[in-house]
């Protein structure tokens, strides 16, 4: 049986340091750990995680691993690394050899928050993503819709690095948007260098009264255009909390994927963040 991943949640400690992007949210302003999210993976079957970064600070990475190399429900950490630096490479090798290194799977930005939506572009990033594919790591994209056509032509101009699409781009749900998030997706899936993550689409709906159907036409453009074996459940917890438990999260995503025979619904629980991060579930 394939072992059952999410490939997308946070842990931070408010009392290291602060996540200013949880101000004005009242229900995230508060320390969130492992402890607190394992009694939901284990209701919900979920045997191992992928721990993502929250803050585009060095200090965290080596945190997350040292968590990873605790926790064996952690089998991969996305971590941070300055892509802009002349020294990205030895930073990157700092990082794998570090203690918990061995769990370093991929490279993560906060290019939503970039007020270039050409941020990708930049030759000192396209540079440093280019030391991320040497490293054998993914780079996952966190981008919004306006991003999306930089991001297609980041793939597409890096056919040695695997990236994997945070969220599904954050599609305007709330607002009903489907173009041209819809035409960009389309256009990413046709590079078989990237995934994407079945995440986070419960925040980008409306918190207070989202239903399924809601989500649905969203959910099936994305598994239509990259399959099964491209696409990958995470719940985003604790952000997901926001809109829904993680019981609430992993419902959806069992609605979403209901039309898929139990192997392909095999891979998005699991099988594609495995192989695309080359996670060692044994």
């Amino acid at each position: 049986m394939t072992p059952r991943v999410d490939a997308h949640h946070h842990v931070w400690d408010l009392t290291v340091r602060d996540q200013p992007w949880t101000a004005g949210l009242p229900a995230l302003r508060r320390s969130f750990d492992l402890a607190e999210l394992e009694p939901a993976l284990r209701g919900a079957g979920i045997d191992a995680t992928v721990l993502v970064q929250t803050v585009d600070l060095p200090e965290e990475t080596p945190e997350f691993l040292a968590i990873a190399e605790a926790h064996p429900v952690v089998a991969g950490v996305v971590g941070w690394v300055d892509l802009t630096a002349p020294d990205v490479a030895d930073q990157l090798a700092a990082a794998a050899a570090a203690p918990g290194g061995r769990h370093l799977v991929g490279i993560r930005h906060g290019a939503q928050s970039e007020p270039d939506p050409r941020w990708l572009c930049r030759p000192d990033v396209r540079r440093g993503l280019a030391a991320v594919a040497d490293a054998g790591l993914v780079y996952d994209l966190l981008v919004i819709p306006g991003q999306l056509p930089a991001a297609v032509d980041t793939v597409r101009a890096l056919p040695g690095l695997r990236f994997v699409l945070d969220h599904a781009g954050k599609p305007r749900i709330a607002e009903g948007s489907r173009e041209p998030w819809s035409a960009d997706i389309l256009a990413l899936a046709v590079h078989d260098n990237v995934a994407v993550k079945l995440s986070g689409l419960v925040t980008e709906a409306d918190h207070g009264g989202w239903k399924p159907a809601d989500i649905r036409p969203y959910a099936e453009h994305v598994l239509a255009a990259f399959g099964p074996g491209r696409t990958m459940f995470g719940s985003d917890w604790p952000v997901c909390l926001l809109a829904a438990d993680y019981p609430g999260v992993v419902e959806l995503a069992r609605d979403q994927t209901a039309a898929l025979s139990p192997a392909e619904q095999a891979a998005v629980f699991g099988g594609t963040a495995a192989r695309w991060y080359g996670l060692d579930l044994s």
